[in-house]
């Protein structure tokens, strides 16, 4: 039988769902005074309301469903999935009354990419957005690569046994310290760092390539942003073709490919745990996978002698395999062009890069790495298990910052999300097909989405079937939160409506 939940647990998910609701409304301050410096003042108003909207909404919800009760396991991961969902379509109100978009629909399609780090785009003449309005766009994506509920816990939580359950909730279940709030804060901590860093390197590189001081200060920290979260978004609509700058791509590489490591891994090799880089089984997998997917698109691309200079080859073939195996999508060729030129061979390369993706508890989509190296590593100790002694047990390790058994337990949980990713992924190939584009393209946007990459192949515009920008939402929400915290908003329905 299903139990209806009590009033109690109404009231514990609609408190915290409003504190991350508030987190999102003191983000919008950041673009409001971005407005100001650059004397853009329809921009400031549009904030203003977005921001206002916010916090009525979050503080209202915080003071109406006032309680001292925690969350339990169900309420968090509800409260994680949900809180998306509110997050999302308060964001899209500056998007929406900035005029670049031709439906609340499709702002909404570009908050929820932003937020999950996707950067698949459905926004119009991106070329003339106001300065405001990009570092809105480029901060969502940066806020979202570390989570809406982590900028919660960091600034609006004094501790909680639930906030824990909230940061699983997202997707994320390790700790870099032994207090959940302290883990939250460390995570931003390198990331800001981080931020600094990198947005100092991409200004000078941008000054040398002649753009002006103020104007390079702002690309640089956008592009810091896009990469780092591996979100992809990019101020211009060529993305990082713009640039036509090869020190440029191999600055947002390194970005990109350090954004893509678990937080845990940066947290030890902060703390002098330096053999993590090439012990971790996460580092492995990502290696493997990146040479192996570029060998695949090189073999395409050389047959059909669309790069007949090998720098070029090499520059366009790591660049988008890196890309797509960091879940980043910044890009330098153009959508079509991976169709046209690409063919299927290099498709094929890039889609199975996104569909394994980067590394867990990270900025970065996709299965995980870890994921797959513990499927592998299953692999081989079955495949010895047949050969040994009837009698005889084995013990497998795999190092992800320790040593750890390989359980059965483990296993299962690992090919169950594994077995949801690439059911997903099934999916949305077939919708795409069913909308009328190619079952190969379709499969290469909707991984892509799922995956949280945000690399295109020109499936994702403006005119595309309003069923599949809905699609790609859901596909973008779940693929970010792991179907667990979505399994269980489904489920908190269902006993809200058919409970006893």
């Amino acid at each position: 039988m299903i139990l209806r939940p009590a009033q109690s647990s109404y009231r514990v998910i609609g408190k915290y769902s409003g504190k991350v609701i508030t987190g999102v409304g003191l983000l919008m301050t950041i673009p409001m005074v971005t407005a100001l410096a650059m004397r853009e003042y329809n921009a400031f108003f549009d904030f203003v309301i977005g921001c206002a909207l916010s916090m009525v909404i979050g503080l209202g919800a915080q003071a109406f469903f006032r309680t001292d009760k925690d969350l339990n396991w169900g309420e968090g991961l509800v409260v994680s999935a949900g809180s998306w969902i509110w997050a999302v379509m308060l964001a899209a109100v500056p998007y929406w009354l900035s005029g670049h978009y031709k439906s609340f629909l499709d702002a909404c399609f570009d908050t929820m990419s932003g937020f999950t780090t996707t950067g698949l785009l459905l926004v119009q003449d991106l070329d003339h957005m106001s300065y405001a309005l990009n570092m809105w766009r480029h901060l969502i994506t940066y806020a979202g690569g570390q989570g809406i509920v982590v900028i919660a816990l960091t600034f609006l939580f004094k501790g909680t046994a639930g906030a824990y359950k909230m940061y699983v909730g997202e997707g994320k279940d390790e700790r870099l310290l032994p207090n959940v709030i302290q883990t939250a804060r460390a995570i931003w901590l390198v990331s800001i760092v981080y931020l600094g860093v990198g947005t100092l390197v991409l200004t000078v590189v941008n000054m040398f390539l002649g753009i002006a001081p103020v104007r390079a200060f702002f690309m640089a920290t956008w592009a810091f942003m896009g990469a780092w979260s591996t979100g992809g978004f990019a101020p211009m609509s060529y993305n990082t073709v713009y640039y036509h700058s090869l020190i440029q791509e191999v600055v947002t590489i390194i970005i990109m490919v350090a954004g893509s490591m678990n937080f845990a891994l940066h947290w030890a090799v902060w703390t002098g745990k330096r053999k993590e880089i090439y012990k971790n089984i996460e580092i492995q997998s990502f290696t493997t996978g990146v040479i192996v997917f570029s060998a695949l698109a090189m073999v395409g691309l050389m047959r059909a002698g669309i790069y007949p200079d090998a720098m070029a080859l090499a520059r366009k073939t790591l660049y988008t395999i890196i890309s797509g195996a960091t879940t980043t999508g910044v890009s330098i060729v153009y959508a079509r062009a991976l169709v046209t030129q690409w063919g299927p061979i290099g498709l094929v390369a890039i889609t199975l890069s996104m569909m394994i993706g980067a590394s867990a508890c990270s900025t970065g989509g996709g299965i995980k790495g870890i994921r797959v190296g513990i499927m592998f590593k299953a692999f081989v100790q079955d495949v010895k298990q047949t050969i040994m002694p009837e009698n005889s047990i084995m013990r497998t390790k795999y190092h992800h910052i320790k040593d750890s058994d390989l359980t059965d337990e483990l296993i299962k949980g690992t090919g169950m999300i594994v077995l949801l990713f690439l059911l997903t992924y099934l999916f949305s190939a077939v919708l795409g097909l069913l909308c009328g584009y190619d079952f190969t393209q379709a499969l290469f946007e909707g991984v892509s989405a799922i995956s949280n990459t945000g690399l295109s192949c020109g499936v994702t515009s403006p005119s595309m079937p309003e069923v599949m920008k809905v699609a790609y939402i859901i596909f973008m929400w779940v693929g970010r939160l792991e179907f667990v915290s979505v399994f269980a908003v489904g489920a908190h329905l269902i006993a809200v409506f058919k409970g006893k």
